[in-house]
Order: structure tokens, then sequence, then C-alpha cells
């Protein structure tokens, strides 16, 4: 009896907790022709028009209000012969955390324009904007987690907002 009692038991169990809606396999064959209209789904009507009272529309100069991105010009100190390696243009709000953006770059000619903005996003979402600092490094084997004393690298003196033009960066030994 103690059997058949934990035997029911585990089968209404297994069943009960099987959240899944099933349905049985049907061959290509058999399946029904697919609508001559679209399937309707709550919810998902057709756009509000514009002159329908008492909804709130983004305007025009809000939606081309998106962040532009900081462009300008990287740099050589001095002259250094048989550079290789990919360069990295990271945009930071802080010293610490995740950059905000970074570009990799082909290493030169130089000097060269650069631009790096909301599309170079490290985490979608978050605003490209405030008080941003760019650095720049040639990374000789093209690993970013590694740095080596002897690269070239640039760090702007001061922070700058987000669209700001004619930003110029000097790659240098051993940083700036």
């Amino acid at each position: 009896m103690c059997l058949r009692t934990v035997l029911a038991v585990l089968l209404l169990t297994s069943t009960a907790g099987c959240d899944r809606q099933l349905e049985p396999w049907i061959e290509r064959e058999a399946e029904e022709p697919a609508p001559e209209r679209p399937v309707r789904i709550p919810g998902l009507g057709a756009p509000i028009p514009r002159s329908q009272p008492g909804v709130a529309l983004v305007s025009e100069p809000a939606r081309s209000a998106a962040p532009a991105p900081i462009r300008g010009t990287l740099r050589i100190a001095s002259e250094e012969p048989g550079l290789g390696g990919v360069l990295f243009l990271i945009a930071r709000t802080s010293e610490v955390g995740p950059p905000l953006a970074v570009k990799r770059l082909p290493v030169g000619p130089f000097p060269m324009e650069f631009e790096i903005g909301p599309a170079d996003l490290m985490m979608p979402g978050i605003p490209f904007a405030g008080a941003i600092r760019l650095t720049a490094r040639i990374d000789s084997d093209g690993d970013p987690l590694t740095t080596e004393v002897a690269e070239l690298s640039a760090r702007l003196p001061r922070a700058v907002e987000a669209g700001a033009r004619d930003v110029e960066l000097v790659l240098r030994r051993g940083g700036s």
C-alpha cells in the first residue's frame, strides 16, 4: 500500500510541476495554410496618430538631441619607427570602474583623426554624457588587459563634454 501511495504522489507531482504547454508534432504536409491576413496581436495596433489629444509625443528637436561623439586628432610626440599593435581609445566618466566607451583602431598613419561616441559604448543604455576623460594607448600585443611601461600612451589633461571637437591627444613613451 505504501509503494502505491509513493508512486501516486510522484506521478502527481511530476505532471503538476510541468508548466510547458506542449503541442503534438504535426508533419509539414498536415499543417494548415497560413492565414491570408496577418493575425492581430492585442496591444500591437497601429501607431497613435499625432493629432490625437492627450498623447505626449517626443518632439523632433528632442529626438535629434542624441549625444554627439567626441572628435579630435591623435599625434605622436616623436618619430617612432616600426609601430605595431593596436590603438585603444578609451572614454571614462571616472577613474575607477569600467570604461564608458572603447574604440579599437589600427595604428597610424599619424596624425590621425578619431571619433568616439554613443556607438562605441561598452554597456548600451548608459548615456554618453557628462565629464568624459579620454586616454589612448598603442598596445603591442593587442590585448587590452596587458600594459607595458614602454608602450606609447596619452591622457587628456582635463575632462571634456560629449560633442567636443578639436581634441588633441599626443602619444608618448610612458604616457603623458
